[in-house]
């Protein structure tokens, strides 16, 4: 009886390990990350190049609607679109203003690869992942920030950092006491010191899964377009980022039996110009006075989209003036854009309580103003865009522990990497709207 039950539980071990392709996956998200800096060698991105060689690659990854960083990030790590997990802009639409940037994972509603991690008895670990405050993460240094001076992040982290003491420890033992210059948005060397503890975590507490925010390149690209002087630093710099989680790994000792995920939210457009509709609701009293008040039709922007919405819902009257007046604008204004129907808003998992979207054409941002000219000059790049054209697409290589090497996909998109991750780990996961691509596994699995 003694060896049937030896044989039956060295049999589950062996199961166990077949299911299992990797002991420890890293993603990793590139804020703006662009299939290009690793299909073209002439960007500064020698790590970012050798993954892609070493292992597989994507053209492109579709985004979600809006194209924008918290919900594309709460895709990334639940499988699901909008619609479903429940973030659905950067900053919630409120009438009086934008809502607060979401920061508690309270708020999302659909089960995170964490979680499922977690139920399956493995460590996790995460460094600036947007909506992860209160997460179920064993190392979590959360993005999050003073409510009263977003420029610092210190204090914040702090105090939302699990276990508590994890951000002193990082301070005692790898950034020193920095200055708040050196952890926020302003300078590059904020991927430099999120990447520096990240890959302290890997070499002390070795998760099994950890999952990193690296952020420059969106702001570069936001000032400067896609090209330039600084957007090729601040490639550099994240590429250099990689560099140092691989150390951790060497380090650690579990690089062998780690794979790394590179990804990204959105990819980015050059725009001229910036579109207001909201100047015309007001014109014809329907985005109200001085606050919003008396209101019954405002749209809420997200940079390259705006998704309208009504103050009673159920109001087929205005919904139907709202329409008429875009149709009926002059054509140099009606021709930016393209109104998005519910139906297809609700194919692409956008925020269900819209009732339609506005989706301009490249070149062109939009701009939540109830006040001035409607159409202005602008400049820099931006995205949340409608995710039907390439360059705001995002991108996918991975390498290492359970990669196949040489595969090339055409297309997938962001709600597919959770499979990814939870089959490369061996845990049971439902991604409600991802699907996981078996052509990214070896088919050589020891």
């Amino acid at each position: 009886m003694k060896r049937i039950f030896s044989t039956i539980i060295a049999t589950a071990v062996v199961l166990a390990a077949a299911a299992q392709p990797a002991k420890h996956v890293i993603l990793v998200s590139i804020d703006g990350f662009r299939p290009d800096f690793y299909l073209d060698p002439s960007w500064p991105a020698p790590n970012l190049q050798s993954i892609k060689a070493n292992g597989v690659y994507a053209e492109e990854v579709r985004s979600i609607f809006p194209s924008v960083t918290y919900p594309s990030h709460t895709t990334l790590v639940t499988g699901a679109l909008p619609a479903r997990h429940g973030i659905y802009y950067n900053t919630p639409f409120q009438t009086n203003g934008r809502g607060d940037w979401p920061t508690e994972a309270k708020e999302v509603k659909s089960e995170t690869i964490w979680a499922a991690a977690k139920k399956a008895g493995l460590k996790t670990a995460s460094v600036s992942w947007p909506v992860t405050v209160g997460a179920p993460i064993d190392y979590n240094l959360p993005e999050i920030w003073s409510k009263t001076d977003p420029s610092d992040r210190r204090g914040a982290i702090s105090e939302s950092a699990t276990p508590r003491g994890l951000f002193e420890e990082m301070t005692d033992k790898v950034i020193g006491h920095i200055e708040a210059s050196s952890l926020n948005l302003q300078y590059f060397d904020i991927d430099e010191n999120n990447s520096r503890m990240a890959a302290y975590i890997l070499q002390k507490y070795k998760p099994s899964l950890l999952t990193i925010h690296i952020v420059s390149v969106d702001g570069a690209q936001h000032k400067h377009g896609r090209s330039g002087a600084e957007v090729r630093r601040a490639v550099a710099v994240a590429d250099h980022a990689v560099s140092n989680l691989i150390d951790g790994l060497e380090k650690a000792g579990i690089k062998d039996q780690t794979a790394i995920i590179i990804t990204g939210d959105h990819g980015f457009s050059d725009i001229h110009s910036a579109l207001a509709p909201n100047v015309w609701l007001a014109e014809k009293g329907l985005a109200g006075a001085k606050n919003n008040e008396g209101w019954k039709a405002m749209f809420h922007t997200a940079s390259g989209s705006a998704f309208l919405h009504l103050s009673k819902k159920g109001d087929t009257k205005t919904l139907n003036e709202v329409k008429a007046l875009l149709n009926g604008l002059p054509q140099k204004y009606r021709s930016l854009f393209r109104i998005v129907e519910r139906s297809e808003l609700d194919k692409i998992g956008a925020d269900p309580n819209a009732v339609l979207a506005l989706a301009p054409m490249k070149g062109i941002s939009m701009n939540g103003s109830t006040e001035g000219e409607p159409l202005k000059p602008a400049k820099g790049g931006t995205h949340g865009f409608y995710p039907d054209f390439h360059e705001i697409q995002t991108g996918f290589i991975a390498a290492g522990a359970g990669i196949e090497k040489g595969t090339v996909i055409p297309q997938m998109a962001l709600e597919d990497i959770a499979p990814i991750v939870a089959k490369l780990l061996g845990f049971e996961f439902n991604a409600p709207d991802g699907k996981f691509l078996p052509s990214v596994l070896s088919t050589n699995k020891k």
